[in-house]
């Protein structure tokens, strides 16, 4: 029987990873500090799965797989991110090394859709600038901070793969009417996962609030700017649980300031966490978060155990479920047992 060595850093990791991986005879699990270098003896350099944290603010840029990481890695036959995203992984290299990369879309996207209602109600409902103003002054009128409904507002979403069709559905529940953008899903299969399909500047215009749930790539990085936020209509409030570097921090807070849009809910950042004098962190209409949105205990828990369980049907030989490069497995299926012959 082959045995697979698994790796992992030591950065924080539901249990259930390690149980699931402990759970068969033919893996051997090394956890190893994110700040050793890689040295000859290190474990990385002899690992056939790397289960690779997709926190860019997190994991140490020597860590990231890129091409120089994966020539000191010759027997790395897999790599699975933590999440649904892969930011710290050059898929690219992977497959041209012949290395799969997998990750665990899917399996927090309850917890971030939940996130995303929070933020539209707290932005809406200005909860958040009713209690700063509580903990430092009293004797303003209630309607100083009157907010609005969501109940008959229209959502405008921009992606509705796993999350966003989650965010339809609760949305759907407020009674929001919800339209959705996504060049890479069929206007019908919108149609089945609760939104209306529109172009992108029609959604823009016509939308109360604009939330984000589309992946960060070439085709979508930077793609909310000072142009994008001016075809908002006026007195939006946009929302983004997907990715930092999406939308431009600068020109968001340029359209808050000048009352065109009437606040916003982020929970990512280009740089995260962002610096204490951010200049969106000194508007009050708007509410921040950490990168938070899919850190729950359920999530969490969910996306260590599907890990593992992907990694088990790859040892298998089995395609994984959740394939980023599907181009790499009739390759990787030579490499797979010119590896494990050695």
């Amino acid at each position: 029987m082959s045995r697979w060595n698994i790796v992992r850093t030591d950065l924080w990791m539901d249990a259930a990873f390690d149980a699931g991986i402990g759970a068969r005879a033919d893996m051997a699990l090394a956890v190893f500090p994110v700040g050793a270098p890689l040295a000859a003896e290190h474990p990385l350099r002899r690992a056939h799965v790397y289960q690779v944290s997709a926190a860019k603010d997190e994991l140490p840029g020597h860590l990231f797989v890129t091409h120089d990481l994966l020539s000191r890695c010759p027997d790395l036959l897999c790599v699975s991110s933590s999440g649904a995203g892969y930011d710290t992984v050059d898929v690219a290299a992977c497959t041209a090394a012949g290395v799969a990369v997998v990750n665990q879309a899917g399996g927090n996207a309850n917890a971030v859709a939940e996130h995303a209602m929070g933020l539209m109600l707290g932005v809406m409902h200005r909860i958040a600038e009713c209690d700063r103003r509580m903990r430092r002054e009293t004797g303003f009128a209630r309607e100083a901070v009157m907010g609005h409904e969501l109940k008959g507002k229209t959502i405008g979403l921009v992606g509705i793969g796993h999350t966003g069709s989650r965010v339809a559905w609760l949305a759907a529940a407020f009674g929001m009417r919800v339209l959705a953008h996504d060049p890479y899903v069929a206007a019908g299969v919108i149609e089945q996962r609760g939104a209306v399909p529109a172009p992108l500047d029609e959604l823009l215009a016509c939308s109360d609030i604009v939330s984000l749930h589309c992946p960060r790539d070439a085709g979508t990085l930077g793609m909310f700017g000072a142009a994008a936020f001016a075809k908002m209509k006026a007195g939006a409030v946009f929302i983004s649980t997907a990715r930092g570097g999406i939308h431009d921090e600068v020109a968001l807070a340029d359209a808050l300031r000048t009352g065109h849009l009437a606040g916003a809910g982020l929970d990512v950042w280009a740089v995260e966490p962002p610096a204490l004098d951010h200049p969106l962190l000194g508007l009050d209409n708007v509410l921040a978060t950490y990168h938070t949105a899919g850190v729950t205990h359920e999530a969490r828990r969910r996306l260590a155990a599907m890990a593992a369980r992907q990694i088990g049907e790859i040892c298998d030989g089995l395609v994984p479920p959740r394939l980023v490069n599907p181009e790499v497995w009739s390759a990787w299926g030579r490499r797979r047992a010119q590896v494990l012959a050695r």
